[in-house]
């Protein structure tokens, strides 16, 4: 089952809420493993799921919470779920209870009717036969009514196997390679999307519509559109999260026949909501143990974090709690840049990576990818639109198209454009100066 999990598609995790998923690993492998061959049942586990998913939803939203004072209602969100989980157990309760009594007239009626024949039978019988036929009788029912609440039993842990039985047939994720890369690739880091539609599922539409457009290498380009455009969607399909329709070229080999781990190694993200896992400092940077830690260093120096860690008891070997909770979230985007700097891959991603961070944490990741990505092609998600103002190209996204794709100061040109629309709606004092970054670094470009 944990296989089958680990290489799930990204749409069984995005209908699953984690809850859920814990609750299959938690309470019904305990089920199946202790309680089944003991034929006890001790709680309702369907119910507990909502309640999994809210606790982990409101611990890892907890600062958003208090900020905007929403603690009574998540409290009243809490007990619906916790009425919600306790409704089935009384249900149950009270069926099992009505089930008992019920079984328990039945077999008074039946202690009944063996005493009633003992009193009209005619021919007389020794008082010890009569004592061995009602005590027989009682062994008996007590054994009929202790069989039939395990069978009643047994059929609610059955549940657990069911939903277990479930997750051991997902779905994995479909790695057909034909061939293995060069060992360097990709050398130069050049993109080309070949007509290239996404959609998350069979039954829906969509969301990416026949994409044709060339990233070439080192070409820093920003990726702009309003919500629901399609921006995210454009990096699932790169990562091969979910089937695609047409072909994307890296270097010019199809991303399709490149093993999903190879592919996704091979490009660095930096997320919006920075990733860190439980363990310690050196494994966050070097999950794999493949730099010694002179480099790990150089590019904690390179983002300003090295006397922060230096000043750890442990230094590189310093616990990380899980979520990186132990650490600022500016100091958690920092050390996504240095595990980026660390991998030198030719393709990185930034996802609105300084949407959540402080002033100096934004500038100095955005000098840090000037200066240390300068050949490397770099695709940014953005919606503050100063921060790829500078880039070589700028792909203005609409409802899964891209609908325009050239520098920035070409895009203003035309004023009908959605690039210019885009800017505009910043303010007259912010598009003058968006307008001015763009024509500067086009002139530049010229020279």
């Amino acid at each position: 089952m944990f296989d089958k999990i680990v290489y799930a598609t990204m749409r069984f995790f995005n209908i699953n809420p984690s809850g859920r998923i814990l609750n299959r690993f938690s309470k019904d492998v305990g089920v199946l493993d202790e309680t089944l061959p003991l034929t006890f049942l001790d709680t309702v586990e369907v119910s507990r799921s909502p309640i999994y998913t809210h606790l982990s939803a409101s611990l890892q939203g907890i600062t958003t919470i208090r900020a905007f004072g929403a603690q009574e209602i998540l409290k009243k969100e809490f007990d619906n779920f916790q009425n919600q989980y306790s409704a089935p157990g009384y249900m149950i309760l009270a069926a099992n209870r009505t089930f008992g009594f019920w079984l328990d007239i039945h077999c008074v009626v039946y202690i009944a009717l063996v005493t009633i024949s003992i009193l009209f039978i005619e021919s007389e019988m020794f008082g010890g036969n009569v004592g061995l036929a009602l005590t027989q009788s009682m062994t008996l029912t007590g054994m009929f009514q202790w069989g039939m609440r395990q069978w009643s039993e047994l059929e609610n842990t059955m549940t657990s196997v069911e939903r277990i039985q479930e997750y051991t047939e997902v779905t994995p994720e479909k790695d057909e390679k034909t061939k293995d890369p060069p060992r360097l690739w990709p050398e130069k880091g050049n993109i080309k999307f070949d007509r290239m539609c996404l959609r998350y599922s069979p039954e829906d539409s969509y969301v990416l519509n026949n994409l044709t457009f060339e990233i070439k290498s080192n070409e820093k380009v920003g990726i702009v559109g309003r919500t629901g455009a399609g921006k995210s969607s454009l990096i699932t399909a790169l990562f091969r999260l979910t089937d695609i329709d047409g072909n994307i070229f890296i270097d010019e080999i199809n991303t399709k026949e490149i093993p999903l781990n190879i592919l996704r190694s091979k490009i660095s993200i930096i997320p919006q909501e920075p990733v860190l896992f439980s363990g310690s400092l050196r494994n966050n940077l070097d999950p794999f143990d493949q730099y010694n830690d002179d480099v790990l260093w150089s590019a904690l120096t390179e983002v300003e974090l090295k006397n922060a860690v230096s000043s750890l008891p442990a230094g590189l070997g310093s616990k990380v709690s899980e979520g990186g909770s132990n650490f600022s979230i500016g100091q958690r985007q920092l050390l996504c840049l240095a595990r980026a700097i660390i991998r030198q891959n030719k393709i990185l991603i930034l996802d609105e990576a300084t949407a959540n961070v402080d002033p100096h944490t934004d500038g100095l990741i955005q000098t840090t990818i000037r200066q240390k990505f300068l050949d490397c092609t770099v695709l940014t998600i953005a919606h503050r639109l100063h921060t790829i103002m500078d880039s070589d190209k700028v792909l203005v996204m609409d409802a899964g198209k891209a609908v325009e794709f050239d520098h920035p100061h070409k895009l203003l040109q035309d004023q009908n454009g959605v690039f210019y629309g885009l800017v505009m709606q910043t303010g007259k004092a912010m598009a003058e100066n968006l307008i001015a970054i763009a024509e500067e670094n086009y002139n530049n470009m010229s020279l």
